[in-house]
């Protein structure tokens, strides 16, 4: 009789990893105050988080979630289709649409939550999800719970879109779901040319803002970026990065938004947002509207650390936001130069396949708006001396 648990036994290659010194991931943070982490008292500078403008250490988003806490407590004990929601909600809920130039908007309790809930509650039999083939794994997923058909396009090739949605039945619901900043690469999707194509083929655009809120088109995210909002139905985005908090949102039409608050399931069937984390929401939303250099800076950080990083070498791929790719292109190379960056103090994330194409093996950085010139000018020295170490330049 096969042994359902025979595949854990043999699944040696993460503890051969850890044995040798090379394993990179669930790395347990001492502390991490924004620009700079702490592991077993060794000091790095933080260039693999999310939090592109700084605003997990900003006093008005901390303050805000402690006095959320002080006034309703830790958590709602609820969905939001019963006792879980609170005018809190609400208040988020419609300040971002106006944020994102929508009608409505709808939280979820995460990022992942709110692809999956949105994408396989629209999808039913018949209908189509038309993805780039480089977007985020809860587009993906979400695509798998429907009942839709999944296409998918060659990395931000219009030709080979065009192709697919060719293909379609032209009786059939079509949704084009696209990354608007690309996670791994950093590019950004070209809009501009893909809205033509859902018009002629009858398609609806959704655009996976997560890492565009907060960066973009003065914050308001890659729609606006390229003055196209009015023509994108759906925008998403999550929480976990520049609102410096945890969960994430849906935004479009009145009516396409009710829909989605009455069938997606892993809304109707989780526990909502927790007052903190909303309250830490609205925080960051004032921040980004208030403090717009915040923004101003995190791009010039980018910019900073693209032309250092291509002055020196490295091959950043085809980047234009503070997610900036160091593409080595062989695991062992990638993972011994992650080792040694993370020696000498710098913190970077590796990624390989099957996360990104075989040979496209990377350093996934990313940068923030609080960090200083002397920390970007050390990791790029850091860079520099562990590349030239290794023999990547």
């Amino acid at each position: 009789m096969k042994d359902l648990f025979q595949k854990c036994f043999d699944f040696t290659e993460a503890r051969e990893a850890i044995a040798q010194g090379y394993y990179p991931y669930f790395i347990p943070l001492d502390e991490t105050e924004g620009t700079v982490a702490e592991y077993k008292g060794h000091k790095l500078i933080m260039c693999g988080s999310n939090n592109y403008l700084g605003l997990t250490t900003h006093p008005k988003v901390r303050e805000a979630a402690m006095e959320a806490v002080r006034r309703y407590g830790t958590s709602c004990t609820g969905s939001r289709f019963l006792n879980g929601t609170l005018a809190l909600h609400e208040q988020l809920e419609a300040e971002l649409a106006e944020f994102v130039g929508k009608e409505a908007a709808l939280v979820f309790s995460t990022g992942y939550q709110t692809n999956l809930g949105t994408i396989s509650s629209l999808l039913g039999r018949g209908d189509v999800a038309i993805l780039d083939r480089d977007d985020h794994a809860s587009i993906v997923d979400g695509c798998r719970l429907s009942f839709g058909e999944i296409k998918r396009y060659r990395h931000c090739d219009m030709a080979d879109l065009e192709r697919v949605l060719q293909s379609a039945p032209q009786d059939a619901g079509k949704l084009v779901i696209v990354d608007g900043v690309f996670s791994m690469g950093g590019d950004i999707a070209p809009l501009p040319e893909i809205i033509p194509l859902c018009k002629k083929y009858g398609a609806r655009l959704m655009v996976d803002d997560a890492h565009s809120i907060g960066v973009l088109g003065g914050g308001h995210g890659t729609a606006a970026y390229f003055g196209v909002t009015d023509q994108v139905d759906l925008i998403m985005s999550t929480f976990s990065k520049s609102f410096a908090s945890l969960g994430g949102f849906i935004a479009g039409d009145e009516e396409v938004i009710h829909y989605i608050k009455h069938h997606a399931r892993s809304l109707i069937f989780s526990a909502s947002m927790p007052p903190s984390n909303i309250a830490a929401c609205l925080a960051a939303l004032d921040v980004m509207r208030s403090e717009p250099e915040r923004i101003e800076r995190l791009l010039n950080n980018a910019k900073k650390m693209r032309e250092g990083l291509t002055s020196l070498g490295f091959n950043i791929g085809r980047s234009q936001t503070p997610v900036i790719p160091v593409i080595i292109g062989d695991d062992m190379l990638t993972f011994t130069m992650w080792r040694r960056l993370f020696e000498e103090g710098v913190f970077v994330n590796p990624v390989i396949s099957p996360a990104v194409p075989p040979n496209q093996q990377l350093l996934r950085t990313s940068y923030m708006a609080t960090h200083t010139d002397e920390q970007l000018d050390q990791v790029l020295e850091t860079f520099e001396k562990v590349g030239r170490e290794v023999g990547i330049i």
